[in-house]
Formats: structure tokens, C-alpha cells, sequence
């Protein structure tokens, strides 16, 4: 009884402690990222996962064996859903987004993507939140790079016309312009 019991427990020590050297010390497919913006009187923070292209198509038809087809739920990144959190009020796109943590999410078409801001930040990446939660929604278009981006960046960038977050990956680039 004693071998019995001393082999369970060292059979699932191995395993906890295998498990824990294989997610620690092998690299994550589309590791985790955090792009921060401390200015103005703003301090935002947006987490996400960072997919690679890898000789993929990224956006287009869903026909064509897109990665992100046009026109669907994206959850903006891959594994967990994407969290922007901001400490102060914010003018995303003419929306005012209360301070709070939220979850991004976004639609991805040709021309233009619709943005998403939802409530609802609990939740696995896969799933698409309820509408009902969405805080707004708003549209923005899309701009062709041109060199390919390799891995899903999101940043932020300031210019003469104000602050925007930018999300670039492959040949696409959108701005989401805040106050």
C-alpha cells in the first residue's frame, strides 16, 4: 500500500513539475506583450498575445484559407482575448471609454475594421463576447503597408494630428485614434 501510495505521488510530482519546465522554458508560439502610453495625463496599457505570420495569409476570404477572414470575430491577437486598461477617461474614436479594464476585439474587412470595446474581460480568447456587453463599437480603416509585418504588433504612435493605437500585421495597418 505504501509503494502504491509513494509511486502516485512521485508520478504526479514528475508530471506538475514536467509540465511547469515544459511551459516555462519552451517558447510560446504567440508570446504575451504589454505596449504602454504614459502621456498626457493618460496611462494605457493593452495586453496581448503576438501570433506570427509565418508564411500564412492573414486577412482576406475565408475561401482563400485566410488566417482572419473578413468580416469575422477576431479576438485581436491569439490564446486570451485582448485587454486594454486605462487609469483615467478616454476619447477612443469619439467614444468615451470610462477608466477600467475591457476587452478589445475587432472585425477586420477590406476596406475598413469595425473596433469593438466590450465589458466583459473574463473570458478565453476563442469565444466571442456577448454584443450585449460591448461598451461601442466604431470603424476604422485600413491602411496597406508596404513591407510585411512578421508578428502582430500593437503600439501606440503620436503625430501632429494626436495619438492613435496602432495595430499592424502583414501587409495592414489600423489606427484607433484617442484623446
Amino acid at each position: 500500500m505504501k509503494k502504491i501510495l509513494v509511486y502516485s505521488i512521485s508520478s504526479i510530482l514528475i508530471i506538475v513539475v514536467g509540465g511547469y519546465l515544459y511551459l516555462t522554458l519552451t517558447p510560446q508560439a504567440s508570446p504575451l506583450d504589454t505596449s504602454s502610453f504614459v502621456e498626457n495625463g493618460k496611462d494605457i496599457t493593452i495586453t496581448y498575445s503576438r501570433p506570427y505570420k509565418k508564411d500564412r495569409l492573414i486577412f482576406g476570404e475565408e475561401s482563400d484559407g485566410a488566417l482572419v477572414p473578413y468580416n469575422q470575430y477576431w479576438r485581436t491577437g491569439a490564446n486570451r482575448h485582448t485587454i486594454i486598461k486605462t487609469s483615467s477617461d478616454l476619447n477612443l474614436n469619439d467614444n468615451i471609454l470610462a477608466a477600467g479594464e475591457y476587452s478589445l476585439y475587432t472585425t477586420p474587412g477590406l476596406n475598413s475594421w469595425e473596433v469593438a470595446i466590450n465589458s466583459d474581460n473574463g473570458f478565453f480568447g476563442i469565444y466571442q463576447p456577448d454584443a450585449s456587453d460591448d461598451i461601442f463599437t466604431f470603424n476604422v480603416p485600413v491602411t496597406s503597408l508596404d513591407e510585411s509585418i512578421e508578428q502582430l504588433t500593437i503600439d501606440f504612435v503620436t503625430d501632429s494630428i494626436g495619438s492613435s493605437i496602432r495595430l499592424r500585421w502583414d501587409l495592414s495597418q489600423v489606427l484607433m485614434p484617442f484623446k
